[in-house]
């Protein structure tokens, strides 16, 4: 009992240690880690130590407040460590590939981790890849179709040297769409495809803008699709940018959307109806895009979102001559062309837009 507690202390110190890195999981940053992998010499967070569980001849968990630990393992941590491992097992990891974080999804942590420990990509011994070759794919991933009632095995082909992204369906011999790198998007949507690989790619044409929602079986495949869609799209940065500081670049690869939701939207005049549409901020483009529903292929509508003092607005209060059934939560867009009333469902998803939209125009 004496070891048990005496040791218990020694590894919530090493934790806490002060240059070690340790008081962040490992791999995705989370702060204040509570598990260990006693076979790699790093802390970690829970979610993180469940997928180091399915390494079992790489990596071995405890929990470092629960679990008895032997002084030899202590020793083993205080000679690894965060820092150390984040030298070795990161070494080599390319600018444009995607390091996620505790809120990203499950499939992207689990590659992330896999990609480290179990096939060693990072490491210092790995050649570099070139962005260019790296943004080279071609393979097949399943589509949703028109009508938004199935998935279909598509054949899809990226070329960063060529600056586009093609998809084929059986029936065509020429591609059914062709799309510039330099719109073109990527982002996992987990909960609104119902796959945990699903990957939303959006781009514009016509100045529209256009989703496809695609997913691959394996986990694997879909992030490493998504990683050559940041290779080539990171390669057309930096050629068109050459220079912009790198910092700078690798923000704008790939974005999420900064919020997503339902609300409901009048016409121009605002005596037209009340139409539940389903709406996403684009913060880097600055643009609240809107569909009939959240797997449409096409963009109903955009509205530009410009600063404050080149008049723009986001209100609460309702003018009289707008009538609003059943008195729900409003917002009032103001632009310097028109006023856009918006119905919320409720006064915390009212509270949540407001905040949301404010950001990207006090930006």
């Amino acid at each position: 009992a004496m070891e048990y507690e005496r040791n218990k202390a020694l590894l919530l110190e090493l934790q806490r240690a002060a240059g070690t890195g340790n008081d962040r999981c490992a791999d995705c940053g989370d702060p204040d880690p509570e598990w260990a992998s006693y076979k790699l010499g790093i802390f970690i967070c829970l979610t993180c130590s469940g997928i180091h569980r399915n390494l079992p001849g790489i990596s071995r968990v405890k929990s470092i407040r629960l679990d008895f630990w032997e002084s030899n393992l202590i020793e083993f941590m205080r000679n690894h460590g965060n820092l150390w491992a984040k030298a070795k097992f990161e070494a080599k990891v390319p600018p444009y590939y995607y390091i996620p974080k505790s809120h990203d999804c499950m499939v992207l942590r689990q590659q992330w981790i896999r990609a480290k420990y179990e096939r060693g990509e990072f490491l210092d011994t790995q050649v570099c890849q070139d962005p260019c070759s790296a943004g080279s794919r071609e393979g097949c991933l399943w589509k949703l179709g028109k009508g938004r009632r199935q998935f279909q095995k598509r054949q899809f082909l990226l070329s960063a040297r060529e600056g586009v992204m093609k998809y084929y369906s059986k029936e065509s011999k020429g591609p059914k769409a062709i799309i510039s790198i330099e719109t073109l998007n990527a982002m996992f949507q987990v909960e609104k495809i119902g796959h945990s690989h699903g990957l939303q790619i959006t781009y514009i044409t016509d100045g529209q803008t256009r989703n496809l929602f695609v997913y691959h079986e394996s986990g694997k495949e879909i992030v490493d699709w998504f990683n050559a869609i940041r290779a080539a799209r990171y390669h057309y940065l930096k050629t068109t940018f050459p220079n912009v500081p790198e910092p700078e670049l690798i923000p704008r690869i790939t974005r999420n959307f900064a919020k997503e939701g339902f609300m409901e939207k009048t016409g121009p005049k605002q005596k037209e109806a009340f139409k539940v549409r389903w709406f996403c901020l684009d913060s880097q483009e600055r643009n609240l895009i809107y569909f009939k529903n959240p797997l449409d292929a096409c963009a109903q509508g955009q509205v530009f979102l410009g600063r404050r003092d080149e008049g723009y607005e986001v209100r609460d209060d309702l003018s009289q001559k707008v009538w609003v059934k059943k008195k729900k939560p409003v917002i009032i867009l103001v632009t310097p062309v028109r006023e856009f009333v918006f119905i919320c469902e409720n006064d915390w998803k009212q509270r949540e837009w407001m905040d949301a939209l404010n950001r990207v125009i006090t930006e």
